[in-house]
């Protein structure tokens, strides 16, 4: 029996032929047909594949087979798409921003600031250039996707530490030496609002704090608590709250590194003593870093205070732990409880009710523990382990004090 495929000329040959009235039937994919408005209508049940509980699943990103079980990070590593490359060869001016790098990364209040940079130099025109200040030894691998284009790293021994004289002197050093029409730093208590008072009383500008609409002629700022809105002209020196501006995330920038050409000495007033180990559970939970939030999935509540001090973690719960008295009032997290901004907030047995998903709107990076894979708080993380949370929580003890012994051994 003869394995030739034989082909319809005619069919070829209308596919060839835009003109022809059969044209558009014979070129259409798959599973796709063209109603009587002539609109294409793509039919479910001809894509998608057949799951393990045989059930078939609609494939609405086009990759098939197992790839497309395990979510859109996945599947976006699959199909990478190279973003364009924004240059800037001659640059006309800078604009300056200082992000507070907390953790050695770029927060996303620091990406927001990044966004307003190149939202004034879109509205100012020109070949204007994003010029980024990091003090320290940092671990941010995406300064070219977060819209960098000259990256000025300041490492030392003394940028490391609390050391603001220095870093102001430096700062002021920056200035003279690449004149931006703006410094941009965040508003935050991470330090950019010390440090951007400091640079305004250095360089003589009266800066605006609490910026949250800005453009290049008048700057809206948030004033009395929040409670009224200032209006002002834009200012060289901008103290900007979070989410002033949508961060980069459609083109890549160059972030190529630059240096300054005199050397900064200062000799410090201010002596750093180092970190002071504190109870995580004496810091507030609106203040809090990094959160283990219980729920009424967490049986063993001894377990989980347990969890929490491994971890370093501060102790937060969901409003129906709170309401049957595993956990004080003030632990509470949500809209009817704090509203939290941590920069991992994981959350162990909490099915996530609107009102708390509403709490942790701000926090960075969400870990959900839940047994329940089709829950809000799994869709809503950033990751997910789905198993017992008991059991989960024990390997968690485990490999802390395992990670903890290997740090000890190796610095002695």
């Amino acid at each position: 029996m003869s394995d030739i495929v034989r082909r319809d000329p005619r069919a070829e040959w209308i596919a060839r032929n835009r003109l022809h009235p059969q044209h558009a039937a014979t070129t259409m994919p798959a599973g796709e047909s063209r109603g009587p408005s002539g609109l294409i209508r793509r039919n479910p049940h001809a894509v998608g594949f057949i799951g393990p509980n045989g059930i078939r699943r609609i494939d609405r990103m086009n990759v098939s087979g197992p790839a497309a079980m395990v979510g859109r990070r996945a599947v976006s590593a699959v199909k990478t798409a190279t973003l364009p490359l924004n240059r800037v060869e001659q640059v006309d001016y800078y604009i300056a921003v200082v992000p507070d790098m907390v953790g050695g990364r770029l927060s996303e209040h620091d990406r927001d600031v990044l966004g307003q940079a190149h939202a004034l130099i879109r509205e100012m025109g020109g070949a204007g250039a994003v010029l980024a200040i990091v003090f320290g030894e940092h671990r941010e691998p995406s300064f070219d996707t977060a819209g960098v284009d000259r990256l000025l790293a300041l490492n030392g021994a003394g940028y490391q530490e609390y050391a603001p004289e220095l870093r102001v002197a430096a700062l002021h050093e920056v200035d003279n030496q690449f004149s931006p029409r703006h410094w941009l730093l965040p508003d935050s208590v991470a330090g950019g609002f010390e440090l951007g008072c400091r640079l305004a009383a250095r360089l003589g500008e009266r800066p605006a704090t609490q910026a949250w609409r800005v453009d290049a002629q008048q700057s809206l700022c948030r004033g009395a608590g929040g409670s009224i809105d200032i209006t002002r002209a834009t200012p060289r020196l901008l103290l900007l709250a979070a989410e002033c501006a949508d961060p980069i995330d459609e083109t890549r920038h160059e972030a190529l590194p630059v240096q300054l050409r005199q050397t900064v000495s200062v000799k410090p007033r201010i002596h750093d003593g180092g970190q002071v180990a504190v109870d995580p559970n004496a810091v507030a939970l609106a203040e809090a870093e990094f959160i283990l939030s219980a729920g009424n999935g967490v049986q063993d509540w001894e377990l989980f205070h347990q969890c929490a001090e491994a971890l370093g973690a501060t102790e937060g719960a969901s409003r129906v732990a709170v309401d049957d008295g595993y956990m004080p009032r003030q632990r509470q997290v949500g809209a009817t409880g704090t509203w939290v901004t941590a920069r991992v907030y994981v959350a162990v047995g909490i099915s996530g009710a609107i009102q708390h998903l509403q709490g942790i709107g701000q926090c960075d990076k969400v870990i959900a523990i839940n047994t329940d894979v089709g829950c809000d708080m799994v869709k809503r993380a950033a990751l997910s382990a789905i198993g017992d949370s008991g059991e989960i929580m024990i390997q968690l003890i485990r490999l802390v004090r395992e990670h903890r012994q290997e740090e000890f051994e190796h610095a002695a």
